[in-house]
């Protein structure tokens, strides 16, 4: 059952999937089989896990998606639902929910293969009420542009600042960056969407922060794994932020932890390191359990593990 409409800060417009986690000692390669150690069943999807990060720690979160009329439907809504996400504009479709097929090494690294399922049945208006409700819009590429496309005219028009996680990168057309307030990405889609280097050259996402800057859009958070993240803003604030260290056994839902904890802090009005802080230290806590959303950490555990260092 969803929970009735609440007041929300936050409102999630994306995907949510079932995660089916293998892991293994290493990744196969091309052509090769190998034996699984463990099979596990786990909520995810990057909308759902956005938004189970942004209400853990602390910020009342909508989510607006679909799921199917599958088995898994069920357990999926139930998940955002046990960590205190709105899941009232979350649409029924047919057939089957989405699903992502995870493979997990010994030293934590994955690879994912999606399979969109009712996500790709998404439509604008499924997501019509989103800027009615909240003050931030999250979005990221696991549902159809259409929709992306839709949220970002309507939260420009409404005063809703949009986060946007280009996650699978693709490129985005010209006229949407003016509409973006901040974008959240790894390096990998920054040097696909800046068509610039960033992994080898210690400034290089401080070059695709200002290609993308340049672009219309109001801030640039470039996420660096094990290397932090960095944050410029056309302000010209600019903040490098290292990571935390600890023992990484699955990066499954990392980005998604930063994002989600990020958007919170930025409707609670930290300052820029303060926010960065914060969103590292929920994704280090999530890179120490597996799965996705029952790896992401809740704000006394972010605010313990703070206090600690």
């Amino acid at each position: 059952m969803t929970q009735p409409r609440q007041q929300v800060a936050i409102s999630v417009v994306g995907s949510i999937n079932m995660d089916i986690v293998n892991e293994v000692r290493e990744h196969p390669r091309p052509g090769e089989t190998i034996h699984g150690l463990s099979t596990s069943y786990y909520p995810g999807g990057k909308g759902a896990n956005q938004a189970v990060a942004a209400a853990r720690a602390g910020a009342g979160t909508a989510m607006v998606g679909a799921v199917g009329d599958d088995v898994f439907s069920g357990e999926l809504i139930a998940s955002l639902d046990r960590s205190g996400v709105d899941t009232a504009s979350v649409a029924r479709k047919a057939g089957t929910s989405g699903l992502a097929f995870i493979t997990v090494d010994g030293s934590g690294e994955n690879s994912i293969i999606l399979s969109e399922g009712a996500n790709g049945q998404l439509t604008p208006d499924d997501a019509r009420e989103f800027s009615s409700r909240a003050r931030i819009a999250l979005l990221q590429n696991e549902i159809p542009w259409e929709v992306n496309a839709y949220v970002l005219r309507e939260a420009q028009k409404g005063a809703v600042k949009v986060i946007y996680n280009p996650a699978p990168a693709r490129p985005i057309p010209t006229e949407a960056y003016p509409c973006i307030h901040t974008l959240i990405l790894n390096e990998t889609e920054a040097e696909e969407i800046a068509e610039t280097k960033v992994g080898d050259d210690p400034n290089g996402a401080e070059a695709a922060a200002d290609v993308l800057l340049g672009r219309g859009i109001q801030a640039v958070i470039v996420t660096l794994g094990s290397g932090g993240c960095y944050y410029k803003d056309a302000s010209g604030i600019a903040e490098r932020r290292e990571a935390y260290r600890v023992k990484a056994v699955d990066t499954t839902a990392a980005g998604d932890t930063f994002i989600g904890a990020y958007a919170c802090a930025l409707t609670e009005g930290l300052s820029v390191r303060e926010r960065l802080s914060f969103a590292s230290a929920a994704a280090a806590l999530a890179v120490t359990a597996h799965g996705a959303q029952v790896s992401i950490p809740d704000r006394v555990a972010i605010e313990a593990f703070m206090n600690a260092r």
